[in-house]
């Protein structure tokens, strides 16, 4: 994808971690889930967990730091509420930008090659599973690497508003990396704890019309595209079972998918380190790594 490039100073390249073997507990677990998968196609639903080990934190998982995401209600009524969640932005997107796939993003492709997927679904922002070679994805939550103007709905590269910003905050970025004071989170957003730093930030407009810009994923708050949804419920729909990897399912935009596979009576299967909400409608659940655990089953399961 454009614009993963050497990046601004101050952050490195976050390289994948190496394949972890599968965990001697969770292999009795992935033959069953293997049997129970094979000779069906199969929709895909990721979540933060799948990214961890390309060095992205996620929100909810067991060693996750608590997090409160800014709200969409709070970043359009409050010009001061967008000058924070810009200056944080424009630290965690630099970040982000350095992430590389890991094996568990090259497993989905590689299931995907295979034609054992009808689809995948995915509520992360970071881009990794195109960067891995998925073809047929939903971006749930939208992409990081766009930002949309609220005003004429024009819509712009976060690589070129990063330049913008550059020139509008000459020096701030290294600010805050010198300061220590920089958590990243998985939204391209970061926890910034200097205020005098952040009160310096100017915002960028939209070049076009002037109007208020904002990444173009969905924020806690906002409603995802009924067209967006509803592509995923085909998804779902065209499958015989779904496979959740990495998701804690907190949000309804996700869990929906899942409540929608277990009415139709089609097998769910949850892959998480942690508990999920959609426990109680799995039909197999595996607390294990999700990369290794992918991996695996894309090498064992057979083409449909």
């Amino acid at each position: 994808m454009a614009g993963r490039g050497t990046g601004l100073t101050g952050f490195a390249r976050q390289p994948a971690r190496p394949p972890a073997p599968v965990e001697a507990s969770a292999l009795a677990v992935l033959e069953d889930i293997r049997s129970l998968l094979s000779g069906k196609r199969f929709a895909m639903l990721t979540g933060a967990g799948l990214s961890t080990d390309s060095g992205i934190p996620d929100y909810r998982g067991p060693d996750s730091a608590p997090r409160s995401p800014m709200t969409y209600q709070q970043f359009v009524g409050d010009p001061a509420n967008r000058q924070r969640y810009w200056a944080r932005n424009h630290i965690g997107w630099s970040h982000l930008r350095h992430a590389d796939p890991n094996e568990g993003h090259r497993a989905v492709a590689q299931l995907e090659q295979r034609g054992l997927l009808t689809g995948l679904i995915t509520q992360n922002v970071d881009r990794l599973h195109e960067d891995a070679g998925s073809i047929n994805v939903v971006d749930l939550h939208g992409r990081y690497d766009q930002v949309v103007c609220l005003d004429c709905r024009r819509t712009y590269s976060r690589q070129m508003l990063a330049h913008v910003l550059q020139e509008l905050n000459p020096g701030f970025l290294q600010a805050a990396l010198d300061a220590g004071l920089v958590e990243a989170a998985p939204d391209a957003d970061a926890t910034v704890e200097d205020e005098a730093l952040i009160s310096t930030f100017v915002v960028a407009v939209c070049p076009a019309c002037g109007g208020t810009l904002k990444p173009d994923f969905v924020y806690f708050g906002e409603n995802v595209p009924k067209e967006r949804v509803e592509r995923c419920y085909a998804m779902v729909d065209e499958a015989a079972a779904l496979l959740v990897a990495g998701s804690s399912l907190t949000v309804m935009s996700g869990l929906r998918f899942v409540r929608h596979a277990a009415k139709a009576a089609k097998p769910v299967v949850i892959i998480n380190r942690g508990a999920t909400r959609g426990d109680d409608l799995a039909t197999i659940t595996l607390a294990a790594g999700v990369s290794e655990s992918l991996a695996w089953l894309a090498t064992e399961l057979p083409a449909p």
